[in-house]
């Protein structure tokens, strides 16, 4: 799943937006919160999308296009690939047009889209380094109605962990906590069961792998990193994080670094959702 051009920036959006084979654009803008357990309002993201996007960009739901309903796998499992397929090609996705992939700038929810895109078998998907608040470009209001794309999602044969095989790479190969370190230690959690972390994760804040502001380090940077937390060229990585929404972003990052990780989707959510399953705490993977 590693792609050398997993990224582009805004000033190479904007010249290929007027080339002979523009890319279909993809607005994900989600963030995580736990608003509705405090009985606030949530982040809005199609509100968000229509009050101003790129051009010619059609919204894409991810709690509801690119993941299933919680129902014992993480809060964001696998989306029925029906239904993401069908997401997909309303919003004019084919298999043989370019793809870029924009949130609201933290990059997570147009990380999970490149993800899936690229685990079904996309060849050519890239995220908006930076994401909308990098681009200096018209933004437009309308709702735009594209021609059906033809893009049919095919499950890969790699690229994905169950919780066994998160489990199996963090004795065997390494295996990346994406989430925050806090949250890894075990010091809080605000969200699932129970804190810490799978015995044996590293902790790699996803938010480390960008700048301040919002774009990616440079690939060599990105590379120095990994390599400082025990990624090799002989070792199996993966990634996990919450939910399996960050934790595509820090693939995305291993990926610009041109290392090839795989993901568990289901996460600390689905890990420590089940009280059988060992938890480690404090700063050390043990």
């Amino acid at each position: 799943m590693v792609t050398m051009n997993a990224i582009i920036s805004a000033s190479e959006l904007a010249g290929e937006l007027t080339g002979g084979n523009p890319p279909v654009l993809l607005d994900v803008r989600w963030q995580l919160s736990t608003a509705r357990a405090a009985g606030q309002p949530q982040f809005d993201g199609r509100a968000a999308y229509l009050a101003g996007h790129l051009p010619g960009a059609v919204f894409v739901d991810l709690d509801e296009e690119l993941a299933s309903a919680p129902a014992g796998h993480g809060r964001h499992p696998l989306p029925d690939l029906a239904v993401f397929g069908a997401a997909m090609r309303r919003a004019g996705v084919s298999s043989s047009t370019p793809v870029v992939v924009y949130d609201g700038g933290m990059g997570w929810g147009a990380a999970r889209a490149w993800w899936l895109l690229r685990w079904t078998g996309h060849p050519d998907v890239r995220v908006l380094d930076g994401g909308l608040p990098v681009w200096e470009g018209p933004l437009e209001t309308a709702v735009p109605q594209p021609a059906e794309g033809d893009f049919v999602p095919e499950p890969g044969r790699d690229g994905l962990l169950d919780a066994d095989g998160a489990a199996r790479l963090a004795r065997s190969g390494v295996l990346l906590d994406a989430r925050a370190g806090e949250r890894y230690r075990g010091e809080v959690e605000p969200i699932d069961r129970v804190g810490g972390h799978i015995p044996g994760a590293v902790s790699a804040p996803t938010t480390e792998n960008v700048g301040a502001d919002g774009r990616f380090r440079p690939g060599e940077e990105l590379g120095a990193r990994f390599r400082s937390l025990g990624v090799s060229a002989s070792s199996p990585v993966g990634v996990y994080c919450g939910s399996g929404v960050s934790g595509a972003h820090e693939v995305l990052a291993l990926a610009v670094a041109g290392i090839p990780a795989a993901l568990y989707v289901g996460s600390w959510s689905e890990w420590s959702s089940d009280p059988q399953r060992p938890v480690a705490v404090g700063p050390d993977p043990q």
